[in-house]
Formats: structure tokens, C-alpha cells, sequence
């Protein structure tokens, strides 16, 4: 088949070893101080859309929703060897999935191309919902979890995480893929890929500009409250002077305090 035109669509989010905390307004987080990055599930995205043009030959574009920080995590995607980047400006988190997926939508219909690759989910929200309510937008077949693909001709095949086990799926392209992990392992961007991702080119648009209704862009899901989990009592070390005196000292606890025996 001729080269392959793929987008790859990444989210920035906070580093997981970031410490959350709540803002004053209830309903979103802190973001001062915290460290952001690709999205991991969109990380693996970049590197497999970058193995397929090693092979195949054509041309990998990242799409981000955000505001002019975003721009940060894309050009880590360049620095890897994605060749060009496209932001729709807007604010953190100001669509909810489907409002993205829509958008996405209407970008992608000005656009050809052949592969849509995105990470399952995003492990801020975890929602789950981008990559597949984006094909249906589209029209476009859509394999999920995919830990291994293979393209012949105008065919992708895949091998799917499922419940206990795997599953092969194949689709004709034009489509749209999710990753999931094991499918490979992501490159550092290099000292070289980083002074080239400084001179590759970052379109940006407006969400305004894309021509949707500004009712179909309102949110469906509203989040009501946001707090931390209930804290944990601490653990409880069982002394003794044997094993057989620290198991009953465990039996009796689980029995008379824990109430699970």
C-alpha cells in the first residue's frame, strides 16, 4: 500500500507521582507546581505511529486539545520523530468526552488520512470514551486495547486485550486504533530530536472556528464534587515469641477486631 497518514492523539496530564489536592472550588484540582506529561496510553500511541512510518513509510501528526501549555507535551511527540503537530486552543478540561471527540471529529473530516491512534484512556479522568465515540463520528472501524497490529495492503490486523485473555481483530482502513500496554515500549526523546522538534511546525486552531453548534459542545458529564479518599488507619505489626503465637495473635485480631473470620 502507498504511505501511511496517521494522527495521534494525546492528552497532557499530570504526572502519576504528582500530589493531587482539591482546589477551593470543589470541583477541580491544583494545578500549580504540578509536573505534566503525555499521557502514558498516549505515549505508546506516538511510538507505535512512529514504528508504522518506519516501515511504511508516510507521515505522523499529533493532535492535542489545551491551552498553549499542551504545546509542551507535542513537542515532546516531535522530539520523539512525530513530524508535525496541531493544538485546538482551549481551556484544561473545558470539553467533556464527547465535546472532544466531536471536535476531533471535525478535524479530522478536513483532513485525509489513513490510521487514528489514541491511548485507551487517559489516566486523569479515565473516562475511556475519546477513541471509540471519535470513529463512530467518523464512520471508521475501531479496535480497542490493541497490544499487537500488523498492516498488509489496506488491512490492519490486531491482537486485543479482552476478560481473561485476548482477542484478533482485522479492519480495512481507513480506522481507528486504542493502545494498550505491552504493545511496545516508548523511546526518550533524543538531544538531537529535541533541538529538530524546536523548528517542526505546531498548528493551532479554535474550537470556535471548527463550525460545531455550541449546544453539541456543552457538557453531558458535570463533575458535582471532588475529594481526596478517606484516609487509612495505619497498619498493625503482630508480635510474638513464635510463628505459631504470631498466627493465633492473627486469627484472634481478624476474628474480635477485623470481624472478617
Amino acid at each position: 500500500m502507498p504511505k501511511v497518514e496517521i494522527f495521534v492523539f494525546l492528552k497532557q496530564v499530570p504526572a502519576t507521582e504528582s500530589i493531587i489536592q482539591v482546589a477551593d472550588d470543589g470541583v477541580s484540582i491544583k494545578t500549580e507546581g504540578l509536573k505534566w506529561v503525555i499521557n502514558p496510553y498516549d505515549e505508546l500511541a506516538v511510538e507505535e505511529a512512529l514504528r508504522i512510518r518506519q516501515e511504511k513509510g508516510g507521515t505522523v501528526t499529533i493532535v492535542s486539545l489545551g491551552p498553549a501549555k499542551a504545546d509542551e507535551a507535542i513537542r515532546t511527540a516531535l522530539a520523539m520523530g512525530a513530524d508535525k503537530g496541531l493544538r485546538i486552543d482551549c481551556r484544561l478540561n473545558q470539553y467533556d468526552s464527547l465535546a472532544t471527540a466531536r471536535i476531533l471529529a471535525a478535524v479530522m473530516k478536513e483532513r485525509p488520512f489513513d490510521l487514528l491512534i489514541a491511548g485507551y484512556r487517559a489516566v486523569d479522568d479515565d473516562y475511556h470514551m475519546v477513541g471509540p465515540a471519535l470513529a463512530e463520528l467518523l464512520d471508521i472501524p475501531s479496535i480497542s486495547m490493541v497490544i499487537e497490529q500488523k498492516i498488509d495492503d489496506n488491512t490492519i490486523r490486531c491482537r486485543c486485550t479482552v476478560d481473561g485473555g485476548t482477542m484478533d481483530v482485522e479492519a480495512s482502513l481507513p480506522a481507528l486504533i486504542t493502545t494498550q500496554r505491552g504493545l511496545n515500549e516508548p523511546r526518550y526523546a533524543s538531544l538531537p530530536g529535541i533541538m529538530k522538534a524546536k523548528k517542526k511546525p505546531i498548528e493551532v486552531l479554535e474550537a470556535g472556528s471548527l463550525g460545531i453548534d455550541a449546544d453539541r459542545l456543552e457538557a453531558r458529564v458535570r463533575i458535582e464534587s471532588l475529594a481526596p479518599p478517606p484516609e487509612r488507619s495505619a497498619g498493625r505489626m503482630i508480635e510474638g515469641e513464635s510463628v505459631e503465637d504470631k498466627v493465633n495473635q492473627l486469627v484472634k485480631a481478624l476474628s474480635e477486631e477485623a470481624k472478617v473470620l
